[in-house]
């Protein structure tokens, strides 16, 4: 075995220094190194591409630097950035960075709803949205008292700060002229703000500092493998934090490219494998949902040599998916552990590979235990909630929830940070998922984890997707009970009910197989894709309901 791997995690580590801005010290310094090397390759679903060099980024992002200047942004200002997978995005988010402002990004799919909230909590200075979402945002803040300033970053419009204007007026300044240049931003100052995908109760404000990125040297190079000659893939909305996982700041840390698909509408997995054949994407990422569509199609007909690396986050991968990718494309996806409020923080890495279906081990510089409600831990092959150590604090862990100090207090005690996670932990220092704390079911006297019951359907010839929770019982208290999506082909019959019953009874212990099944067009899910069970609890909890 080729000992590399090994050796760069023994020795790994990631030096913060105090002073520290991605914009200037990696997007900055690769322009000054290596200029013409590619940054970004921008595709759209019409078939047009862009290529941005080093070089490219530096001059746009500074030019938008100077716009957002100009509008008044300072250090420390908060801005809320809405846009679709187009070059922009990744242009402004420079530009913010390099001002040492704290920039929100949110998905397209937000509602008028979703998006007066954040702004309502965020206290906003700015937002940032294109021609098609502007509308939304319009009706977010009608009823505001004190309203935002509003940029357009494709086209005008009546009382708003069109972007495109701003550039022919900025592009034709002497480059010389930067007299807001640089910002100097130490490493703790705050960077952005997640919004949290909201599973369960109303979205938290989650703050990281301008380490953030540093920390995902662990995602890019350890995880993903990434490489300063990769051209690397991550399927991702760019409100999402995956996309800060994956086409962002790792990347360009690493030298490397990132490939960006400009997504509209209803997603076509389809699309996807002639992307990876054409543009010859050697490294690539996407959610398990995505993953279970991929393996529906015909994927073997494609030429895929350029592809070496695949990894799996935002869920547990089910092993069904994985193997049946490894008979497709003869690679193995590569599973990861991580929240909104981390980096890549256990995973299977290459070179210290886990067995198909557990998350992994913890990443170098992240201590990680499973406790008890007590805070004591657990053992091995012992559920336990997942506690990240915060002394000392590793590289990519958030700073705190704003402004909402119970939520802090729940989670960090006596030295420990809780993921509302659980999982378990083998003889060789693997962890298994379990599930949210939430979704454990309490039947019968038995503990069951819905992953597992999840898992054990999608081996099922007849499923696509499954969702498993506890819906009340009279006499047992509660039971499982799984919502199933079918792949074509199917149709709901009693006769598949049973058939599905028996399977998972032969896959997992007998107690855990669900003894209620109802079939649906669809899953609930989040913004970033992950199964929102407590919709599924909730709904099942009011049909019990009396009234």
């Amino acid at each position: 075995m080729d000992p590399r791997p090994v050796d760069r995690f023994r020795d790994f580590s990631i030096h913060v220094p105090e002073f520290y801005n991605f914009g200037y010290d990696v997007i900055d310094a690769w322009a000054v190194k290596e200029p013409d090397k590619t940054a970004m390759l921008w595709v759209n679903q019409q078939g047009g591409e862009r290529r941005y060099s080093f070089r490219d980024l530096k001059r746009e992002s500074d030019v938008a630097a100077r716009i957002l200047h100009d509008c008044g942004i300072l250090k420390g200002d908060r801005v809320f950035i809405m846009l679709p997978r187009i070059p922009e995005w990744w242009i402004l988010i420079v530009a913010l960075i390099k001002r040492g402002a704290v920039f929100t990004p949110a998905p397209t799919l937000l509602t008028p709803h979703d998006i007066s909230y954040r702004i309502r909590m965020g206290g906003f200075a700015l937002v940032i949205t294109d021609i098609e979402n502007a509308p939304k945002v319009q009706e977010a803040i009608r009823e505001d008292e004190v309203k935002p300033k509003c940029m357009v970053v494709d086209g005008e419009m009546p009382g708003w700060i069109g972007y495109p204007e701003l550039i022919d007026v900025n592009s034709s300044k002497s480059p010389e002229k930067k007299s807001m240049f640089p910002v100097n931003t130490k490493s703790s100052d705050p960077l952005l703000i997640f919004f949290t995908s909201g599973t369960t109760g109303n979205p938290k404000m989650v703050l990281h500092d301008h380490s953030y990125p540093l920390g995902h040297i662990v995602t890019a190079r350890l995880w993903q493998d990434v490489k300063h000659s990769d051209l690397h893939f991550t399927i991702s909305d760019t409100g999402w934090a995956k996309s800060a996982w994956g086409s962002l700041f790792g990347q360009w840390i690493e030298g490397a490219a990132v490939f960006v698909y400009d997504i509209r509408g209803k997603f076509d997995p389809a699309e996807i494998p002639p992307l990876l054949e054409k543009y010859e994407i050697t490294t690539f990422c996407c959610p398990p949902t995505i993953y279970r569509m991929l393996i529906l199609l015909d994927i073997s007909r494609f030429k895929l040599s350029k592809l070496r690396h695949c990894v799996s986050a935002g869920e547990p991968l089910n092993p069904e998916v994985i193997r049946i990718w490894k008979e497709r494309t003869g690679l193995t996806i590569y599973e990861g552990y991580g929240q909104t409020e981390t980096v890549l923080c256990i995973g299977a890495f290459p070179g210290r590979e886990s067995p198909p279906g557990s998350m992994g081990k913890p990443a170098p510089g992240w201590h990680i235990e499973l406790h008890d409600k007590a805070g004591r831990s657990v053992g091995i092959n012992r559920e336990g909630r997942i506690a990240i150590s915060i002394d000392p604090r590793p590289v990519g862990l958030f700073s705190g929830y704003i402004e909402n100090e119970a939520a802090n207090q729940k989670s960090f005690v006596k030295g420990w940070y809780y993921t509302d996670d659980k999982a378990a932990m083998d003889e060789e220092g693997n962890f298994w998922f379990i599930g949210r704390d939430d979704d454990v079911i309490k039947a019968s006297g038995y503990r069951i984890g819905p992953f597992e019951v999840e898992s054990a359907l999608l081996e099922h010839p007849a499923v696509a997707e499954a969702a498993v929770v506890g819906s009340p019982d009279p006499i047992r208290g509660m039971i499982v009970k799984a919502f199933v999506v079918l792949k074509p082909g199917f149709q709901p019959s009693g006769q598949l009910v049973t058939s599905l019953q028996e399977h998972v009874k032969k896959v997992t212990a007998p107690y855990k197989y669900p003894r209620a099944i109802e079939f649906v067009d669809s899953l609930p899910k989040t913004h970033s894709g992950k199964i929102r069970r407590n919709l599924l609890r909730e709904g099942e909890a009011k049909k019990a309901s009396p009234g």
